[in-house]
């Protein structure tokens, strides 16, 4: 049996990092977790091949090739996945479907063979063993929450080049046990987190390690501290496994605020070479706040929160919201600005409020009749699924206004000044520089500091003495701040524009 997987080309957005790609010589950002995960779990005697549209183009050849064509896709990659479901029914080979794109509604997918439906280690085996016996059924569906202790490591020698990806994937756990109305992660993965064996996950870094991959290393996990129990015995084992390595790998994580609050397991996060720390902060309005029942938030001084964590040595991205019903229409944008600045978030992603399919915001829109469609997945679409309270032209103009100012050179760089003054780096294991880190300084000399077209240079060349005269163990950070900035410009050019 020749299984092909393919992956969607996803939409430019803050998370795609786009733009950032060509200062590191890769192809795309993160590759297909899930799909690798999937080709682990088919049997060994079956040939498979993967197709990251992000990283290559799929051919005719490649669809004849293959008995059955695997797709995986998030709402993101709706346009991509939909092109290559037609490209495999047309040349008549079956599809096989899954992912968060499913969450659009069946209904959209009438020409998919088999549809899933749910986490694979529940849905998978039911399928195969359909298979075999000559009568799988089109719809597979998850009841419950697997355990996911012993989950199969990806797949990733032999059919995934690492080399292509500026970060490597990995995963310890699913579910978070917050409720928040926008977010449905406690409808898709559950409430009670579900941890893997530390046997497990450490084999999957071996995998990782094994492909000679060295560097960043995102953890998919929906809130990395759901435990913190075992997130603490997991960093101390961590630490012990990158010391015995030379430090290979510098992890990227989500987590909620409440990790300012335990210096213990900060100083354990960066030991095991925990690098950033991805929060949802989303406003400092506290209605907004009440209203998203995002109560860990609530009760909290959030910018000195955020710097307790610059100071551990961890350094903070965050999500940020707009568009909810509390949302003051005169004074959002100009108050969303203030915080992230204050902050001294550099990679702050700021997105206009959207209702995920199931979500207890998406329950309560459709019982107040605003809803209007599903929601599109893009953290830079300007228009929610559903009919805000405030003036929708307030809403998109309050919006580019934002991104806009955040990401202007001067303001960029004034949140590098602030992030630096509380910045602990000098906490962290320190290791030599690689031939790509030197050469994507090189490459950021040459494209922001001399010739990038952005016009962001003098920034440039400022946020670098201040580095040399002041944070010299944070210089390349703040190369890195640079290079990103490129991204976040150039997404932001795209969203302002006409």
């Amino acid at each position: 049996m020749n299984i092909l997987l393919v992956y969607p080309e996803f939409l430019v957005t803050f998370w795609s990092w786009k733009h950032l790609l060509r200062f590191v010589a890769k192809k795309a950002a993160f590759p297909p977790h899930g799909l690798a995960t999937i080709a682990r779990m088919l049997p060994k005697s079956w040939t498979k091949r993967l197709v990251d549209l992000n990283v290559k183009a799929l051919t005719d050849e490649d669809i004849k090739w293959a008995d059955y064509v695997f797709v995986s896709a998030m709402i993101t990659q709706k346009d991509s996945a939909n092109q290559v479901i037609s490209r495999a029914k047309a040349l008549g080979k079956p599809v096989v479907l899954g992912g968060p794109i499913i969450e659009t509604g069946l209904d959209e997918f009438d020409n998919v063979d088999h549809l899933f439906i749910g986490e694979a280690e529940e849905t998978l085996p039911e399928f195969l063993t359909d298979l075999a016996a000559g009568s799988p059924r089109r719809i597979y569906a998850s009841l419950r929450f697997p355990d996911i202790a012993s989950s199969p490591i990806p797949l990733w020698k032999g059919l995934v080049d690492a080399s292509n990806y500026a970060s490597m994937m990995a995963q310890f756990c699913r579910g978070c046990p917050y409720g928040c109305t926008f977010c449905n992660i406690a409808k898709v993965n559950g409430k009670k987190p579900r941890m893997r064996s530390n046997e497990c996950f450490f084999a999957e870094l071996d995998e990782i390690y094994d492909t000679g991959f060295r560097g960043a290393v995102l953890l998919a996990d929906d809130n990395f501290i759901a435990n913190k129990a075992k997130a603490k015995i997991l960093l101390g084992e961590l630490a012990l496994w990158q010391q015995e390595r030379d430090f290979p790998f510098e992890f990227t994580v989500e987590a909620a605020i409440v990790i300012s609050d335990d210096e213990e397991l900060m100083g354990l996060m960066v030991q095991a070479g925990f690098k950033k720390v991805f929060l949802g902060l989303e406003t400092n309005n506290p209605d907004t706040l009440a209203e998203f029942e995002k109560h860990q938030n609530l009760g909290r001084d959030l910018v000195a929160d955020v710097k307790r964590i610059q100071a551990a040595g961890l350094i903070p991205m965050s999500g940020f919201i707009v568009g909810a019903d509390a949302d003051n229409p005169d004074v959002f944008a100009q108050e969303m600005i203030d915080f992230i600045q204050s902050s001294g978030i550099v990679m702050a992603m700021v997105g206009v409020l959207q209702a995920p399919t199931d979500s207890k915001l998406y329950h309560r829109l459709s019982q107040e009749g605003r809803l209007v469609d599903v929601a599109s997945g893009n953290n830079t679409d300007y228009y929610p699924n559903f009919v805000p309270k405030m003036p929708l032209e307030k809403l998109v103009s309050g919006y580019k206004e934002i991104v806009q100012t955040i990401y202007s050179p001067r303001k960029y760089y004034e949140r590098i000044r602030e992030f630096l003054k509380e910045y602990g780096g000098h906490k962290r294991p320190q290791k030599p520089l690689t031939k790509l880190d030197f050469l994507a300084f090189l490459r950021s000399v040459w494209w922001i500091g001399l010739f990038g077209g952005l016009k962001p240079s003098y920034y440039y060349w400022k946020s670098l003495a201040l580095a040399l005269l002041k944070y010299r163990k944070a210089f390349a950070d703040v190369v890195a701040f640079q290079i990103y900035g490129v991204h976040f410009r150039s997404v932001t050019k795209a969203i302002i524009k006409p």
